[in-house]
């Protein structure tokens, strides 16, 4: 009767410990894995990162100078320009491989999605358009004539207002998506890079590469209303240049990468104040954020790698070594 009470509390005791292991395990394990492609602008490729495990899984040749990079809506495809073949190459995900080609125009260098996936928005640098695609019918809708050498692309919360910036006419221009005609035209400081919105639509930032600076603009009142500026010790203020910029989904924080400087700077998206600055690899080009928004991933154009950065600790936690010259950035969403 002992022994039999015995061998019960021993498989009592061997289950209450493999379900203590299982739940530990559960919990001890990194969460789902996100992947992100890495466009690297020299070596022309694009390099896959395995984001639970931050390594590189492959590495995918493409067309010349790729740069732009952006997941499609379903996460089945990769688009990304590659300039200098004046296309968009579309990488399927499963095969890892490019399978087809959207007509880009000359020279793409970002894009933009719609809502719905169906409609892509290039800039054209060249020849100072942005090209309309349908993405299903891989065919081009027409294209709309902006400033010079045109870049920054962003699409409005609601969709309505398509925001292109053109670096040498220093202005982001506003675009109604139904009517594909400029709406409005603002001047910002010199070379403007990069642009973003707010997930309320209360704000689009503009960042301008060689003005230093990141206009904030009223979408409704399309003003500035307020500039942010950056300043680190022992750095001239010419080595500070604006490029990516990445906004949490609550609107609270950005991140800023600062190119040559270095350096990513911390926002605060509320008073428009930098409250830091993180060290990361050489002239630090664009991000993006893991789904879950616990990782921030930026390329660092000279020292061919890519920086980690925990969110809510803003520290820089791992270093990726990926292609030559990587630029642009996208993590799938789930």
């Amino acid at each position: 009767m002992q022994a039999a009470l015995k061998e019960d509390g021993l498989r009592m005791w061997r289950h209450c410990l493999l379900s203590g292991l299982v739940a530990w395990l559960a919990t001890a394990a990194p969460a789902s894995a996100f992947i992100a492609y890495v466009s690297n602008e020299k070596s022309n490729t694009v390099s896959v990162i395995d984001t639970n495990n931050w390594t590189v899984t492959k590495t995918i040749k493409v067309g010349q100078r790729p740069r732009g990079i952006e997941f499609t809506r379903d996460g089945k495809f990769v688009f990304v320009a590659v300039g200098d073949d004046d296309s968009i190459q579309v990488i399927d995900v499963a095969k890892q491989e490019v399978v087809d080609t959207l007509p880009s125009g000359p020279d793409p260098e970002l894009f933009a999605l719609d809502a719905d996936g169906k409609i892509l928005y290039v800039a054209n640098e060249n020849d100072n358009t942005v090209t309309i695609i349908d993405v299903e019918k891989r065919s081009r809708l027409g294209e709309i004539q902006v400033g010079v050498e045109p870049e920054g692309m962003a699409i409005s919360p609601d969709g309505k207002i398509l925001i292109n910036t053109s670096e040498t006419t220093n202005m982001a221009h506003f675009i109604d998506t139904t009517t594909r005609q400029i709406v409005a035209n603002i001047l910002v400081d010199a070379r403007p890079r990069f642009a973003e919105f707010k997930r309320d639509n209360s704000e689009v930032w503009v960042s301008s590469e060689i003005g230093g600076t990141v206009s904030v603009i009223d979408p409704a009142k399309r003003e500035v209303t307020k500039k942010i500026t950056f300043e680190i010790p022992g750095l001239r203020s010419e080595a500070i240049q604006p490029v990516g910029i990445g906004m949490t989904k609550d609107g609270k924080t950005a991140f800023v990468a600062l190119g040559p400087a270095n350096r990513i700077a911390v926002v605060d998206a509320t008073t428009h104040k930098v409250t830091k600055y993180l060290l990361v690899g050489q002239r630090v080009w664009h991000m993006a954020f893991t789904p879950d928004e616990k990782y921030l991933l930026v390329t660092n154009g000279v020292s061919n790698d890519v920086s980690v950065i925990d969110v809510a600790a803003q520290k820089v936690i791992k270093t990726i070594q990926v292609g030559e010259l990587p630029w642009g950035i996208t993590i799938a969403q789930p």
